[in-house]
C-alpha cells in the first residue's frame, strides 16, 4: 500500500471565476472543470499533478468551521489507498470525522468520486479520496 499523497487544495473566495483566471494566467494552470452544486460554485484547475478547487461556498454547513464569506485556504485532500485505515489513523491522531462517508448499500463505488471530510485538531478541513480529483495524478 502506498503512502497518502497530497493531491487537492481548495480555496474559499468571493469570485471563483476571476480567481481561476488569475491562476491560469499567472501559473499556466489548466481548467479541468466547474461546479455549481448545493455545496459551492467554482472552478477546478490543475498543474498536471494537483487539483486546485476555487470555490464560493453557499452555506454555513459546507463552509465547515469557517463562515461562507471567509476567504483563504479552506481544505486540502489526500489520495489514499484505504479509507478505513486512514480514518483510524486520523481519529487516533486527534482528528474528527465531518461528512462524506459512502453508503455501502449503494454498491460498488470504486468508479464514483466522493470525498470523506475530517477536521484536524485545529479545525482545518482535510479530505480523503480513494478515487482522486479531476486533473490530479496519483
Amino acid at each position: 500500500m502506498s503512502k497518502p499523497k497530497l493531491r487537492h487544495i481548495a480555496l474559499s473566495v468571493d469570485d471563483p471565476f476571476a480567481t481561476a483566471d488569475f491562476y491560469q494566467r499567472a501559473f499556466d494552470m489548466e481548467k479541468v472543470g466547474e461546479t455549481d452544486s448545493p455545496l459551492a460554485r467554482g472552478v477546478y484547475l490543475s498543474d498536471g499533478t494537483i487539483c486546485l478547487a476555487i470555490l464560493h461556498f453557499k452555506s454555513k454547513y459546507w463552509a465547515g468551521k469557517k463562515d461562507p464569506a471567509w476567504t483563504g485556504m479552506h481544505h486540502f485532500g489526500f489520495w489514499v489507498d484505504d479509507l478505513d485505515s486512514t480514518n483510524d489513523a486520523i481519529e487516533a491522531a486527534g482528528g474528527e470525522y465531518f461528512a462524506g462517508r459512502p453508503d455501502p448499500s449503494e454498491g460498488d463505488l470504486s468508479h464514483t468520486h466522493y470525498e470523506v471530510k475530517y477536521h484536524d485538531p485545529n479545525g482545518i478541513m482535510v479530505e480523503l479520496s480513494s478515487n482522486g480529483w479531476a486533473g490530479a495524478k496519483k
